[in-house]
């Protein structure tokens, strides 16, 4: 088990999320405020009271399969530019997960996939993106290289860089991915 992954800090302000000084109802400076005990603090505007709700981003996943093995891509942007992860990225609003998944097949490995299953969900204290990671099929063509890409691989079991994945999210899916395999 490789904890060191585990244990790696999210700190890329790409991942920290936006900070919000306005209102975006009239323009007035907000506060942060506890409205309810059981409650984190909110952002209330100082003069129409409006309250910001900060949501999290929601990142859609795929672990394609490719003649028995995983496809896995090289970053070629930042975060983590040069590790190794499974297509994905964040998805657009009103945009269905497995629909995001898939286009972020195809755009960062140029694979068209089926989903077959999902492998989880994941987040973590303090960073704001919810990772959902689906298991999927490709239909047929062989992976390459998209315009976020380094370097695209396959990858069997055995044959996973471990030390070089991009996030804590990433270690977590795969190990998940390959612990509930049916085909063995």
């Amino acid at each position: 088990m490789n904890r060191k992954a585990e244990g790696t800090k999210i700190d890329h302000p790409h991942h920290q999320g936006p900070v919000f000084a306005y209102c975006p109802r009239c323009g007035a400076g907000l506060s942060a405020r506890r409205l309810r005990d059981h409650e984190p603090e909110r952002l209330v505007c100082d003069a129409c009271r409006f309250i910001f709700f900060q949501n999290p981003k929601v990142a859609a996943c795929a672990i394609p399969r490719v003649d028995g093995k995983i496809v896995l891509l090289r970053r070629g942007i930042e975060p983590s530019y040069g590790k190794w992860v499974y297509p994905g990225g964040f998805a657009d609003v009103g945009e269905q997960m497995e629909e995001a998944a898939r286009r972020e097949t195809r755009e960062e490995v140029n694979l068209d996939v089926t989903i077959t299953g999902l492998v989880g969900v994941y987040s973590y204290p303090g960073y704001p993106v919810v990772i959902i990671v689906y298991k999927a099929e490709g239909n047929g063509d062989r992976p390459s290289v998209g315009d976020e890409t380094l370097e695209v691989g396959l990858f069997g079991p055995d044959e996973i860089p471990w030390d070089d994945l991009a996030f804590p999210s990433t270690v977590q899916a795969l190990r998940d991915y390959f612990s509930r395999r049916e085909d063995g």
